[in-house]
Order: structure tokens, then C-alpha cells, then sequence
């Protein structure tokens, strides 16, 4: 009577196994739109989504307390080295690429930096707007907090690995960025293409000493005209590899990767 019960229970577990994917806020929707849109063809499947940041993902990986992490930057050699000594090998998968927008606020004369001087307003070497073509207005710098990993992409492809000013204002969401900017004159910020809207405005940046400035779209990010381009990546223990796969090769197929489209993401080449 025992083993039957035992064999019952372990059928409905693998039918019906509830994934848990946590991490980036920047993966955070297109997981969400995916997971929708998966369930509704999948009646038995049940995901549930959370952010909170890249490397609460992969920390929640390393406690077991997350099937899939999202991370918007490839894990780090600590991160490894942890999930190594929990004995929990791997699996990591690109899913979609993503680029980085720099923005202001609407009523900002200012449309165009280049990486260096990103660099000097982040750094807390550049203060004034004046100093960069714009009004004499102090400016007010936000950035995602440390977990996240466009806090991380940032700081290594766009400050050239420098640190952050003291003076940066740490947000706790992308969302709360777009919203901080949108209200504050001087401010300026950072967020995935997703996240964009017209309650702020979208720099051109230039990698090449502004000889060029290439403006963040879907088409720059495609072409890789735009130099802020990243992937996105999905963590999943090998252990339940079974089990999340067939969501993880629903994201990767082509159904799935019209969505990333759709989402403001950039699909993966085929």
C-alpha cells in the first residue's frame, strides 16, 4: 500500500512540478510574459516569477530556494565556487540580449554623451549639466543597487571598471529609476531597453570619442551598431534540469523568441 501511494505521489510531482524563477529585475518581464504564455498551453505547469536582483537569483540558486535564477550578467567566480561546495552543478543558457539605456529626464536639452563622459557623471568627476553642453543644473545620479546585474554591466563596460560616486543614488528597481528621472530635472540613470517609455528620454551614446552617437532602438541593438548590448542569462541546477527544461526550450524556440521581441528585448540570432 505504501510503495503505491509513494508511486502516486512522485507521478504528480513531475506533472505538476512548480517552477520558481527569481533574480534580475531586468529579466523579471520577459520571464513573466513568458511563464504566462507557456501556462496557458501548458495547463499543468505552474511558474511563479520574482526580481529582487541578479545575485539574489543566483544566491537563491546556491540555497536551493530557486529552480531557475535570472541574471543579466554572467555569474561570478565566488557564485561558482558556492554552488560547487553545495554540490550543485550547473546548467547556464543565454536566452535573449539585452541594451542598456542612458537616460534623462524630458525636459533636458542635453541628447547625446559619450562613454567617457558617462563615465566622469558616475564617477562623480562631472556634477554640473553645463559641463556637458546642458543647463547650469546640478545633476542627480541614480543607479541599481549592487545585487543587480546592470549595476554590475555597468560599472565594468561603461565605467571601465571604475567605481561609483558616493553621491549615486541606489534604487532598488529599475522601475523606480524610470520613475525617479521622469520627476527630477537634473537626474539621469540607466535601465534595460524593456523598461523605456516616454516619460523620459533616451541618450545616443558614442564608444569612439563622439565621432558617432547611436541612439538605443531595437534595430542598433540587432545590428550591434548600439555599444551597450548584453546578454541575458538563465542558471538552473543540472539536478532539476528535467524538470525546467521543456519551459527553458519553449523560451529558446522561435514562439519563444518572438515574445522576447515583443517584450523590448533582442532575440537571439538564428
Amino acid at each position: 500500500m505504501k510503495k503505491t501511494i509513494l508511486m502516486v505521489m512522485m507521478v504528480y510531482t513531475s506533472v505538476n512540478f512548480a517552477q520558481k524563477i527569481k533574480g534580475s529585475d531586468t529579466v523579471l518581464p520577459l520571464s513573466q510574459k513568458e511563464a504566462e504564455t507557456y501556462m496557458k498551453s501548458n495547463k499543468t505547469a505552474k511558474i511563479t516569477v520574482t526580481g529582487g536582483g541578479s545575485g539574489v537569483g543566483l544566491a537563491a540558486l546556491v540555497d536551493n530556494t530557486t529552480d531557475i535564477a535570472m541574471s543579466s550578467r554572467k555569474i561570478k567566480m565566488d557564485e561558482k565556487i558556492k554552488l560547487q561546495d553545495a554540490g550543485r552543478p550547473y546548467k547556464e543558457t543565454i536566452i535573449a540580449f539585452d541594451a542598456l539605456s542612458v537616460i534623462v529626464n524630458n525636459s533636458n536639452k542635453v541628447s547625446q554623451l559619450t562613454r567617457e563622459q558617462l563615465e566622469g557623471i558616475f564617477t562623480g568627476k562631472i556634477k554640473n549639466w553645463k559641463e556637458v553642453g546642458g543647463d547650469d543644473m546640478p545633476m542627480v545620479v541614480y543607479s541599481r543597487e549592487s545585487s543587480s546585474g546592470t549595476f554590475e554591466f555597468f560599472k565594468e563596460h561603461v565605467m571601465n571598471k571604475k567605481n561609483y560616486a558616493a553621491s549615486v543614488l541606489s534604487m532598488p528597481a529599475t522601475g523606480a529609476i524610470v520613475q525617479s528621472v521622469s520627476q527630477t530635472k537634473g537626474a539621469i540613470g540607466y535601465i534595460g531597453l524593456a523598461y523605456t517609455d516616454k516619460s523620459v528620454k533616451d541618450l545616443k551614446v558614442s564608444y569612439d570619442a563622439g565621432k558617432t552617437y547611436i541612439e538605443p532602438t531595437m534595430e542598433t541593438a540587432k545590428n550591434k551598431t548600439y555599444p551597450i548590448v548584453r546578454p541575458l542569462y538563465y542558471y538552473y541546477s543540472t539536478a532539476v534540469e528535467k524538470a525546467v527544461k521543456p519551459f527553458v526550450d519553449y523560451v529558446l524556440s522561435a514562439e519563444g523568441q518572438k515574445i522576447v521581441e515583443q517584450v523590448g528585448y533582442v532575440p537571439l540570432s538564428k
